[in-house]
């Protein structure tokens, strides 16, 4: 008997990005709790599953996987539906746009929400260049040729990633009054139509995250754990 899917989250972590991809699918999982507040994500338990000390884990059949992008091309490989299959001449831009989420506004995104982490001292100071990066990086995208998913009804595993993304620029890295979605009025149709998803709908009441968690987002009230 294969074992179910378990997420090991925390709310309002990269973890809302597998939920999402989860719920889209309509997988069966157990979602575990990872305390922030107790750095359970650091304990040797967790460790073992992500050396990284870092969220989401998926236990999946052959055993504890990470890196959010990573789980979400698997999840689609595996069960269909979030991306283009291997020999869709559309899925060479879709794995593109795929991994730029996760290699590059992802990490921009990090350094404004960890500037200790990058620099020593003058943490302020990163985070405004960086706030002028993760401008310019959302200029491309709202401008992306190839990146059809931006404009489409149905979910995508870049979909289940930008959304969350878009939602911690407003939220969290110090000063906000910096973002404003209207700015990119592309990203934020797609935010809109995002959100009115079932999945979104699941989520947000999983993680307490209120009705518009992506156009409109407010500070999340979960009904289990910390999201810092």
């Amino acid at each position: 008997m294969t074992r179910p899917l378990r997420l090991h989250y925390a709310p309002d972590n990269a973890s809302l990005c597998v939920r999402l991809a989860l719920e889209e699918l309509g997988l069966a999982y157990d979602s575990v709790l990872v305390d922030r507040r107790a750095k359970a994500q650091k304990s040797s338990a967790y460790l073992a599953m992500n050396p990284n000390g870092l969220i989401p884990v998926l236990e999946i059949p052959q055993g504890p996987m990470f890196e959010t992008g990573a789980i979400l091309l698997w999840l689609s490989d595996t069960y269909g539906g979030l991306m283009p299959a291997p020999d869709d001449p559309a899925r060479a831009h879709a794995v593109q746009w795929l991994f730029w989420l996760a290699n590059t506004l992802h990490p921009t995104a990090r350094m404004l929400f960890y500037p200790d982490q990058y620099c020593d001292g003058d943490a302020e100071g990163l985070r405004r260049t960086t706030r002028q990066r993760l401008s310019h990086q959302l200029g491309l995208l709202e401008q992306a040729s190839h990146a059809d998913w931006i404009d489409a009804d149905g979910a995508s595993a870049q979909g289940c990633y930008l959304g969350p993304l878009l939602r911690w620029f407003a939220l969290y890295g110090g000063a906000t009054d910096w973002f404003a979605l209207q700015r990119w009025p592309r990203l934020l149709a797609f935010a809109e139509r995002a959100e009115l998803q079932s999945a979104a709908r699941k989520a947000a009441s999983a993680e307490g995250l209120g009705p518009k968690p992506f156009s409109a987002p407010i500070h999340c009230h979960p009904p289990e754990g910390s999201a810092v």
